[in-house]
């Protein structure tokens, strides 16, 4: 016997599943950008266009505003081997934990131990001298996979990070990379890691100090030239920052997906830019990407009057780019969920047992869903980080 779900609402994590062709996954992004394959749907008459990105300022009116993540990926991805005997290891770094110090995950992790000292194998693409020694990083202590490091004194981790840091690049597509190295066929494209600096950034992405280890990837689509088209068509964009983690990847493994332990995401929106939100619903706005409609329904809507209030003040007194709100969202957005700001969304393709395949499905249906991926693939659209589009339409 089946077990009941937890609740009514809940839904099974084999519910978003669905078949897929590896050879549509993609695992280097289209040149240019823009000219990505785009899936229009359109929900009130169900009818399906096939276009390119590029032509997506055809979509927007004039008057409205398009929401986006300005995050920043960082080269968090490191390669290193243990100073006292030279055990290799990779790893990633999350975040700051307490002062001087920050949280990595290091493959291998139980095989470590505390006072191991790691160097850091030199990306090449940083600007510092070539001649300098190698980075190094302590270990201090372990949670589960990850460890509690600190870098060398006076040392910004920052720099590090440039000097000896790669593109945390998604693990499907690192994998695929190694699969094609044994075969023979080159595990990387020419250009190597400063093309994957490029390629895994968007062309908005804006230095903060909420460095992502995962891009938000509908923005990858944007070329300044598709940003011009839309600014010409009288299309406000507004910019949000939510710091992107690892998180975003990790597949449902449990039964039920409310019991899927869900990450938490930190977001920003600056003064300025939250007094241009005001007014959304009485425009035909767009969202673009998952990251962005997970800040957008973690605000309260309807904002409190003074909310905005606080945020004029700041404005009027030239602190509207300094000043900015900030929090935490743990959302899971699931089918049932009453969407409060996002009508009209540019999305990837995304993983099966995904709680952002659960987000999408959410906003059209999750059965709907499946059919229009399910085209997809017949149409051969390439899929995930580095694939196709699909805009969604009220």
């Amino acid at each position: 016997m089946t077990p009941l779900a937890p609740s009514d609402r809940d839904l099974a994590s084999a519910d978003l599943d669905y078949p897929l062709d590896p050879a549509l996954i993609a695992t280097a992004p289209a040149h240019p950008r823009d000219h990505a394959r785009l899936f229009v749907f359109h929900r009130a008459t169900g009818a399906i266009e096939h276009r390119k990105v590029a032509d997506l300022a055809e979509y927007l009116q004039s008057g409205s505003k398009m929401v986006v993540n300005e995050t920043r990926v960082a080269p968090l991805r490191f390669v290193g081997c243990r100073v006292s005997d030279g055990r290799q290891t990779e790893g990633l770094f999350l975040g700051k934990a307490q002062e001087g110090h920050w949280i990595a995950l290091i493959k291998g992790s139980k095989k470590f131990h505390r006072g191991d000292v790691l160097e850091l194998q030199v990306s090449g693409c940083g600007t510092g001298d070539s001649g300098a020694a190698l980075d190094r990083i302590t270990l201090h202590a372990r949670r589960n996979e990850c460890w509690e490091v600190s870098f060398e004194a006076g040392v910004n981790p920052s720099t590090v990070f440039e000097r000896s840091g790669y593109t945390p690049l998604p693990p499907y597509i690192l994998h695929a990379r190694k699969v094609a190295a044994a075969r023979g066929e080159g595990g990387a494209r020419a250009g190597g890691e400063s093309h994957d600096r490029v390629d895994y950034q968007t062309v908005f992405a804006h230095t903060s100090d909420l460095p992502s280890c995962a891009a938000p990837t509908a923005g990858l689509h944007f070329t300044p030239e598709l940003l011009a088209r839309i600014d010409s068509a009288g299309v406000e964009r507004v910019a949000v920052e939510l710091q992107v983690g690892t998180g975003t990847f990790r597949p449902v493994d449990s039964q039920w997906l409310s019991q899927h332990p869900m990450h938490h995401e930190h977001c920003r929106v600056s003064a300025h830019n939250l007094l241009r939100l005001e007014g959304w619903k009485n425009a035909p706005s767009l969202v673009v990407g998952t990251t962005s409609v997970r800040l957008l329904e973690s605000i309260p809507m309807p904002l409190a009057p003074d909310f905005f209030a606080n945020a004029q003040a700041m404005v009027a007194a030239g602190q509207g780019d300094g000043a900015a709100m900030d929090f935490v969202t743990n959302i899971l957005i699931t089918p049932g969920f009453k969407f409060q700001w996002t009508h009209r969304l540019l999305t990837n393709f995304h993983l099966p047992k995904s709680t952002l395949l659960a987000l999408v499905g959410a906003l059209v249906g999750l059965d709907q869903l499946k059919e229009l991926y399910s085209i997809a693939s017949s149409e051969r659209y390439r899929f995930y980080s580095f694939g196709d589009a699909m805009l969604i339409l009220p």
